[in-house]
Formats: C-alpha cells, sequence, structure tokens
C-alpha cells in the first residue's frame, strides 16, 4: 500500500487514526546501521512497524526486524518517543495515521538479510554515509537521536 509521509504541511490531511509503532537501531560489531529501502515510499528507513494486539511493544521490535530483514535481535534501551500530531502518514485506502513511534537500540543475535513485502532491500549503513540516502525528516532524527542519545531517551 503506498503512503505519503506529510511533515509541518499545512495542506496534510487531517488524521483519523494513531497506531503505535516502533523502530530499530541495530548495529553491527562494525558500528553499521541496519536500514531497509520500504516499498510504500521508496525511501530508506530503520525497520519497524506497528504495534499488534497481545505482544508486548518488545516483542513487536523483535517481530517486525525479523519480518523486515530477516535479522533477530533482542531490545537493549529505549532511545526516543515520537508523538509529533503535525507528522501524518496518509495511505491509499483513505487512512491518515498520526505519528505515534517509539525508538529502540537493539542488539543483533543472529539471522541473514532477507527482504519482505515491506522492504526491497536490506543493508548494513555507515553512520558517515546515512545523509547520502532518501529518508524522511523524521527517520534522520530518530537515527541521530539514537546514535548521540545524551544521557535519556528523546520525548518528542
Amino acid at each position: 500500500m503506498a503512503r505519503i509521509d506529510y511533515i509541518d504541511d499545512p495542506n496534510a490531511p487531517a488524521a483519523n487514526s494513531v497506531v503505535p509503532s516502533v523502530v530499530a537501531i541495530v548495529r553491527d560489531d562494525q558500528g553499521r546501521v541496519l536500514m531497509i529501502h520500504k516499498v510504500d515510499n521508496n525511501k530508506w528507513a530503520l525497520p519497524g512497524g506497528g504495534h499488534d494486539i497481545g505482544e508486548s511493544i518488545a516483542d513487536t521490535v523483535v517481530r517486525e526486524v525479523k519480518e523486515e530483514t530477516g535479522y533477530d535481535v533482542e531490545v537493549e534501551t529505549l532511545t526516543g518517543t515520537y508523538t509529533n500530531p503535525r507528522h501524518v502518514m496518509a495511505y491509499d485506502d483513505g487512512e491518515v495515521r498520526q505519528q505515534f513511534s517509539l525508538a529502540f537500540r537493539a542488539r543483533l543475535i543472529g539471522g541473514t538479510a532477507t527482504t519482505s513485502s515491506e522492504s526491497d532491500q536490506v543493508e548494513w549503513v555507515a553512520p558517515e554515509q546515512i545523509d547520502r540516502l532518501d529518508l524522511h525528516p523524521s527517520m534522520r532524527q530518530r537515527i541521530a537521536d539514537a546514535l548521540d542519545p545524551g544521557d535519556r531517551p528523546v520525548i518528542g
């Protein structure tokens, strides 16, 4: 399903849903960040997705990373919460979702790179190469916050 992301756009459609979601910041032993190329918006992103009934939020992180990348991870810590009401995603089925995303740092524990119906590329990217990728500004913010977290998670 295609989507358009709007952030701080006065012409954005009004939100009609909120779905808690997660992203995972996973680094390998060389310090590279696990990234996927999304088929719904043709942009690079951290792996992640919507929270399902019956699972913990940590379970959501583990499931989404496995589904989108083929890798197994273990959640380490929360790096940020993102609830900007001026960031909405409009899907072609009429849903307009207000952002509600939790970002977590996760540790790689196994698996093999595998694409999915949501990701057509899975890559380990050096932090200095991330600026060259086509990412939504909100994703850049999550990565920046996670790579330089200070002494507490970001709340916004």
